[in-house]
């Protein structure tokens, strides 16, 4: 189909329509949580943000994206600003997730796009506030790096001394505001990130992000959110409308999916 054509479809489920206006996004414009944003148009609903437990304030720009038909469940962030490192790992330990997907590149077109949270060598990890992260293991592709990582919460009641292995799924070859060239590598990816069952129902949110948390982050969650659904339809489920999906994850974060290039490229993962 041609641009124009999906530029229509992409504004026929634009986020800043209604949808946009009923829900709030009040703790994401005080004052004292300016500095915790990447973006100043980018802020996650209050009915759907993640609340940080304990520390100086509850607020990080991140969502709860949940589709239980597909038995999916998201955290969809933004990319970790250099004073939010501490509040993005003590999100990843409190929310008990298992894995990290990563979009984008530190820095894209000679911008920064993310601070690197995750340490480069195994002999230096990384310390903030309330944690310590080390790298385990990395194994690279042309595409993407897979980084096994082990999480350490300093010493605080209950989880005192606790340590927990996550899986950092990077993927390197996308890019921003943009699309992979095919659709194969990206599936490897994403099939890479469902074997290692990041996904299961029995653990916490997989946690995807890439700068703002919205254009490749939501591509990333409705090609596996839709292929899920797919595989159910064995079971007697209808196919998934794909319009429909995304609506209802929009109703979570506002913005999934930036571009008609995206969303095209959506249907043709799926």
């Amino acid at each position: 189909l041609h641009s124009e054509t999906w530029r229509g479809c992409t504004l026929g489920i634009s986020p800043w329509g209604k949808l946009g206006m009923e829900k709030t996004c009040k703790a994401a414009k005080r004052p004292e949580n300016s500095r915790r944003n990447r973006y100043r148009d980018v802020s996650p609903f209050d009915h759907s943000r993640v609340r940080l437990q304990r520390g100086d304030g509850d607020y990080i720009n991140a969502s709860l994206v949940q589709v239980p038909q597909a038995q999916r469940s998201y955290i969809l962030a933004q990319a970790p600003l250099p004073n939010t490192c501490g509040h993005f790992w003590q999100m990843v330990w409190e929310q008990k997730s298992r894995a990290i997907v990563m979009l984008n590149r530190t820095v894209e077109n000679n911008v920064k796009k993310c601070e690197k949270y995750w340490p480069k060598r195994r002999d230096a990890p990384k310390s903030f506030r309330d944690s310590s992260v080390t790298l385990l293991g990395e194994e690279r592709t042309p595409f993407f790096t897979v980084r096994e990582l082990q999480l350490h919460f300093l010493p605080v009641r209950a989880c005192a001394g606790e340590t927990r292995k996550v899986l950092h799924f990077h993927y390197t070859m996308w890019p921003d505001f943009g699309v992979p060239e095919s659709p194969t590598h990206f599936l490897d990816f994403l099939f890479r990130v469902r074997a290692s069952a990041s996904l299961s129902p029995e653990l916490g949110p997989l946690v995807v992000h890439c700068s703002a948390g919205i254009g490749r982050s939501g591509t990333f969650c409705l090609v596996d959110t839709c292929l899920a659904l797919v595989e159910r339809t064995r079971e007697g489920l209808v196919p998934p409308d794909v319009r429909q999906v995304l609506l209802q994850m929009r109703h979570a974060r506002m913005g999934l999916i930036q571009t008609p290039e995206q969303l095209r490229f959506s249907y043709l993962a799926i």
